[in-house]
C-alpha cells in the first residue's frame, strides 16, 4: 500500500524536482501530503484518509513510515528543553534583575563614595590652606626665632658688659670698704672727741647756765633800782607761759614791764622780745597794762642791735652802762 501510494505521488511531482536528489521519506510524505491537500483528487484522499482513519495497521504504516513517533520524541525533547530554557530564562532574569539591584548598590554606593571623595576633596583643601597657614606661622616663628637668638646675643653681650661692670663695681666696694674702714677709724677718732668736746660744752653750758641765772637776776635787780629811780615802783620777775616764756615781766596799776636778760645779744634778740610782746598783746592781754616799757639787758649787745634799738624805741642796758634809753620810755597800748 505504502508503495502505491509513493507511486501516485510520484506522479504528480514534477519533473525537475524528480530529477533532483532523491529524497527522504520525511520529504516525500510532506510533498505528498501538500501535493495531495492542493489537488483536486478527492476521491483518492477520502480514501486515503478513510484508510488512515479504519486501518489501524495502515495509520501505524504510515506513522511510522513518517517517523511521528521520532518526531514526538524530539518534540519532547524540544520541549523538555524549551522548558529547561524557560526556566533558565527565569534563573537569568532573577539573576539579572539581582545583578540590577547590584548595579543599583553599586550605584548608590558609587554615588556615597563620590560625596565621601567630595569630602575628601574639601578636606583636602582645608588641610592645605591649614597647611599653609602654619607654613605661614612656622615662617614667623622662625623670623621670632631669628630675632630672639639676635636678641639673646645682643643680651650676652649686654651681660658681658654688665660683668665687666660688676667686677669694677666690686673692685670699687672693695675700695670703699677699705675707705669705710680708715672712715671708722677717723670717726672713732672724731667720737672720741666729741666726747672731749662735749664735756666741755656741758662745762660751759653749766657756766653759760649760771652766768644766765646771775645775768637775770643781775638784770632784775638793777632794772628795779632805775625804775626807783624814775618814780616807778614794780616787782620785777619771770613770766612762764604755755606758749611763750619772759626773763623779766613786772606789772603794776598801770605799768607793764616786758623784756629779755642776756649775755650776748643781736638784732635777733630784739626780734624775739617784739614777737613775745606781740603773742602776749593777743593771747594774754590781761598781762598787760595800759603803759608798756620794752628793755633788754645784755652785757655785750652789737652795734647792729644798739641801732635797731634806737630805731624801735627799746630800752637797752647793762648795770654800767646805758646803751640807748628812748625819750619816750612808755608804750601805750
Amino acid at each position: 500500500m505504502l508503495q502505491i501510494i509513493c507511486g501516485c505521488f510520484a506522479r504528480y511531482l514534477p519533473i525537475s524536482f524528480r530529477s533532483k536528489r532523491k529524497p527522504s521519506n520525511i520529504q516525500c510524505l510532506n510533498n505528498a501530503l501538500s501535493i495531495l491537500l492542493s489537488s483536486c483528487m478527492g476521491s483518492l484522499k477520502r480514501e486515503f484518509l478513510e484508510l488512515l482513519e479504519k486501518d489501524l495497521e495502515f495509520r501505524y504504516a504510515v506513522a511510522g513510515y513518517l517517523g511521528l513517533s521520532e518526531i514526538l520524541k524530539r518534540l519532547d525533547i524540544i520541549a523538555e528543553e524549551q522548558k529547561n530554557l524557560r526556566m533558565e530564562q527565569v534563573s537569568l532574569r532573577e539573576e539579572q534583575t539581582k545583578i540590577w539591584m547590584e548595579i543599583v548598590a553599586i550605584k548608590e554606593e558609587q554615588k556615597s563614595l563620590r560625596e565621601e571623595q567630595t569630602k575628601i576633596w574639601s578636606e583636602i583643601a582645608s588641610l592645605r590652606e591649614e597647611q599653609v597657614k602654619l607654613r605661614m606661622e612656622q615662617t614667623r616663628i622662625w623670623m621670632e626665632i631669628a630675632a630672639i637668638k639676635e636678641e639673646q646675643k645682643n643680651l650676652r653681650e649686654e651681660q658681658t658688659k654688665i660683668w665687666g661692670e660688676i667686677a669694677r663695681v666690686w673692685e670699687e666696694i672693695k675700695a670703699l670698704r677699705e675707705e669705710q674702714v680708715k672712715l671708722r677709724e677717723d670717726f672713732n677718732r672724731m667720737l672720741a672727741l666729741i666726747d672731749r668736746m662735749d664735756n666741755r660744752l656741758s662745762r660751759v653750758e653749766r657756766t653759760l647756765e649760771k652766768l644766765t641765772i646771775d645775768v637775770e637776776d643781775e638784770a632784775k635787780s638793777f632794772l628795779k633800782h632805775r625804775l626807783r629811780e624814775l618814780g616807778i615802783s614794780v616787782e620785777l620777775t619771770s613770766l612762764i607761759l604755755p606758749d611763750l616764756e619772759l626773763n623779766i615781766y613786772g606789772a603794776s596799776e598801770d605799768v607793764c614791764v616786758v623784756g629779755e636778760a642776756t649775755v650776748r645779744a643781736g638784732v635777733g634778740t630784739l626780734e624775739e622780745l617784739m614777737g613775745k610782746f606781740e603773742k602776749l598783746r593777743r593771747g594774754y592781754p590781761e598781762r598787760l597794762r595800759r603803759r608798756i616799757i620794752l628793755v633788754i639787758y645784755a652785757s655785750l649787745p652789737t652795734a647792729e642791735l644798739v641801732e635797731e634799738a634806737r630805731s624801735r624805741g627799746v630800752w637797752l642796758l647793762k648795770a654800767t652802762e646805758e646803751f640807748h634809753r628812748p625819750e619816750k620810755l612808755f608804750i601805750e597800748v
